[in-house]
């Protein structure tokens, strides 16, 4: 049962991407059409036109599996090996700076988030 509720909570999910590859036809900006739903799907959440637990599940085995989403891509890679002999340190050095940058806001997020929600339980 816990199974379908996962990819029930996926295919609304998924029912967001398509409202931002919509939403993206009508408003051209050089935003990825998955962006677009993710803002929807933020904003119905602050407004509570839907309520977390619709996605929760879903969204958390997304993220669980989201290495494998990457590995595709990784793997792709190896076919420009004229890019790595050319850029190979500047693309290493940018990957582990960005890394940084997107751990540290990410735990920088996941505190604020913490202490407000200490904030309200009091």
């Amino acid at each position: 049962m816990k199974v379908i509720k996962v990819i029930l909570q996926i295919c609304f999910l998924h029912v967001f991407l398509l409202l931002g590859a919509v939403l993206k036809y009508f408003i051209p900006l050089p935003i990825p059409a998955s962006m677009f739903g993710l803002f929807l799907l933020f904003a119905a959440l602050c407004c509570r036109i839907i309520k977390l637990e619709w996605v929760d599940q879903g969204a958390k085995w997304l993220m669980a599996e989201l290495l494998l989403f990457f590995i595709p891509s990784a793997v792709g890679i190896i076919n420009y090996e004229e890019i790595f002999s050319m850029q190979g340190l500047a693309i290493v050095g940018l990957i582990v700076i960005s890394t940084m940058i997107v751990m540290g806001l990410t735990a920088w997020t996941a505190e604020r988030v913490s202490v407000k929600k200490e904030g309200e339980s009091h």
